[in-house]
């Protein structure tokens, strides 16, 4: 418990800190008045495009569940990602959304706890796969200012094709009874990826950017990647910080930067609290 508590603690102070040096970045009038004037049309679209995003990545996971047994019916297959999230978001300090599932499988179905643990993990790890390929894929449209010995164009090129390799070492190496689900799996992965980038892309257009649409999504991607890691709450401040720290590199605005973020956020939040329905629901 002290070291769940101590977790929690940590996670809390470097949200703050990450939302401190952020706000003390920008100009919070100007990042609320961006805020406001995002067209509700195109903010209802990015928020059903994350949605049907979702979906697809519950999807992903229950192709995992099928290859140890476990035919969950999707229906209640996508209650019980959306109470996932639920946990991930709002409940950081206690047993995680991951952690709930395993719990709940474990109990209900008797599917053993190491094969469950198996099966989130890779549902992380294929659609954080996915997620690198896309962005390095996007930076092959980058025009970047860097002193690496190796062009923006070069790497990002490398790094697609050695990725699929390198996934597939890692699936034969430590997840050999999930390797025909390679296909099904990263496929789900791609819709859901690629959804989100539209999602992304609908966002942009509801604070009326105009230009470095590729910048941003790459930007967008760099952020997802890094709030993945389970440094800050649900990683809020650390999306943020992407963005900020983005606009030395390539030239975004701060402040839409920011404003995006947040909504996108929003947009998490929202989604993410369908999980106390069903988790409430007899």
């Amino acid at each position: 418990m002290g070291k769940k508590r101590l977790k929690l603690f940590l996670k809390i102070l470097l949200t703050g800190i990450a939302l401190y040096v952020v706000f003390n970045k920008i100009d919070t009038k100007t990042t609320w008045r961006v805020i406001q004037s995002a067209h509700p049309g195109w903010l209802a679209l990015a928020w059903l495009f994350f949605i049907v995003s979702k979906v697809f990545s519950a999807f992903r996971l229950n192709r995992y569940f099928f290859d140890i047994g476990l035919h969950l019916p999707q229906s209640k297959n996508l209650k019980l990602y959306a109470i996932g999230m639920f946990y991930n978001l709002f409940l950081p300090g206690g047993i995680g959304g991951d952690g709930y599932k395993v719990y709940l499988l474990n109990k209900t179905h008797g599917a053993s706890v190491k094969k469950l643990i198996h099966c989130v993990l890779l549902d992380r790890g294929n659609g954080l796969a996915v997620l690198l390929w896309l962005m390095f894929g996007l930076m092959l449209f980058l025009d970047l200012d860097w002193s690496l010995p190796i062009s923006p164009f070069w790497l990002g090129l490398l790094a697609m094709a050695t990725l699929p390799f390198g996934f597939y070492l890692v699936m034969y190496l430590f997840f050999r009874p999930f390797m025909s689900s390679i296909p099904v799996s990263t496929g789900y992965s791609f819709l859901n990826q690629v959804l989100q980038l539209f999602s992304a892309y609908f966002l942009l257009a509801a604070l009326e950017v105009e230009h470095q649409f590729v910048t941003y999504l790459f930007v967008f991607l760099v952020s997802s990647t890094v709030s993945v890691l389970p440094l800050t709450i649900g990683g809020v401040g650390a999306r943020e910080l992407v963005f900020v720290y983005a606009h030395d590199l390539v030239g975004i605005d701060r402040n839409v930067a920011v404003a995006f973020s947040l909504l996108f956020f929003l947009i998490t939040v929202l989604t993410s609290l369908s999980g106390i329905f069903f988790k409430f629901k007899k």
